[in-house]
């Protein structure tokens, strides 16, 4: 690896840029997220800084349930993200969808439509966890970028084996998603 890929692989390490995303969350994790970048969290001091647009992020965060209403601005966003990328869902919602399980509103967990890299659960889970789970995130990133992957080489094998991949962007197949290169790492608080 040359000196400047080495480079880019420890800023991606150390300064990821955030872009968060609420899929339809009662505003929890949201509080929490902000929480771990004010002072006494400091995620700043560590190079974390939350974007304004997902162009110029590295991270996408998700919190809360993903509703029927959220889901193409969901694709449409990571669409967004330049690569390489990784995706953390933040709390127990986007994970599960939580106590939302039976309503007829939603259309996720999360991993049903994006590939997920780290989940950080929790309900919702205390800033110190979302910072751990950023850094995971950061170092998945970082891995990726050594590799040279590209941005959609990565998916999350989904809780049916069976079921037909939603991804529009490939032409993966069964037996591609059962034997999937990363699988998604949960964080405990």
């Amino acid at each position: 690896m040359n000196l400047w890929n080495r480079l880019m692989c420890f800023s991606r390490r150390r300064s990821p840029w955030l872009f968060h995303m609420n899929s339809g969350s009662c505003n929890g994790c949201d509080i929490e997220l902000i929480a771990s970048l004010t002072p006494r969290y400091d995620a700043e001091q560590l190079g974390v800084r939350l974007e304004g647009s997902p162009r110029h992020a590295d991270i996408l965060c998700i919190t809360g349930p993903v509703t029927r209403n959220s889901v193409q601005a969901i694709k449409t966003v990571y669409g967004q993200v330049c690569g390489p990328k990784a995706v953390v869902a933040i709390g127990s919602c986007p994970a599960t969808t939580n106590v939302f399980i039976d309503s007829r509103t939603l259309d996720g967990p999360l991993n049903r439509h994006l590939p997920v890299d780290v989940f950080v659960p929790g309900c919702p889970p205390r800033p110190d966890a979302i910072i751990q789970g950023i850094a995971a995130a950061a170092g998945i990133l970082a891995e990726r970028a050594a590799k040279r992957w590209p941005a959609e080489s990565v998916m999350v094998p989904m809780a049916d084996p069976e079921s037909a991949c939603d991804c529009t962007k490939c032409d993966c197949t069964k037996e591609d998603k059962s034997s999937a290169d990363t699988p998604a790492r949960e964080v405990q608080p």
